[in-house]
């Protein structure tokens, strides 16, 4: 991969959050019945940012769990990138909640699809909505983002990366191609 710019500083991505964490509290009217999900790996520390974001801005603490998703590849010749769903840590009860996943950038949709297959396997919740700092666009599947930082067209060769603390040792968002 070869770096090709910077798309968000630190602070541009924690104008996003806070903008995406004001928005869920917005579109919900509040935190009751409200959890959210970060698909693993760099939608979980998101999760993590958004739940402290509205604990600052409402003085409630929203639940977070985790959804494990791992990419594989069968072999060279069927470059099948399809998500298969390794576990989940829901230490609560989504049946009847209000479920916001987590993630770091949308592409094709197939990751929210099978993190939402995990999801209906740990019960029924009234609400599925999904927020991702960046939508590529490039998708796949009938499935749209409702929270959004920023939508980046992108070619299929561009990679963008968003870059999380406790996983990168920094904090942005930046572009790069194959």
């Amino acid at each position: 991969m070869e770096y090709k710019s910077e798309l968000m500083d630190a602070d541009a991505l924690k104008r996003c959050l806070i903008r995406i964490s004001h928005q869920i509290l917005e579109r919900n009217g509040g935190t009751e019945n409200l959890r959210l999900v970060g698909i693993k790996t760099r939608g979980v520390p998101i999760a993590e940012i958004i739940r402290d974001n509205i604990f600052a801005i409402e003085g409630s603490n929203v639940p977070v769990g985790t959804i494990d998703i791992s990419f594989y590849r069968d072999d060279l010749e069927n470059n099948s990138s399809e998500p298969k769903i390794t576990g989940a840590d829901l230490p609560f009860d989504v049946t009847g909640k209000t479920v916001v996943l987590v993630d770091d950038v949308i592409n094709t949709g197939r990751t929210t699809r099978a993190a939402i297959d995990c999801l209906l396997k740990h019960g029924r919740p009234a609400y599925i909505q999904l927020a991702v700092v960046i939508d590529k666009g490039h998708r796949e599947l009938p499935i749209r983002p409702d929270f959004v930082g920023k939508n980046i067209p992108t070619s299929r060769e561009e990679l963008i990366s968003v870059r999380v603390l406790p996983i990168d040792g920094e904090f942005g968002v930046k572009l790069f191609t194959k």
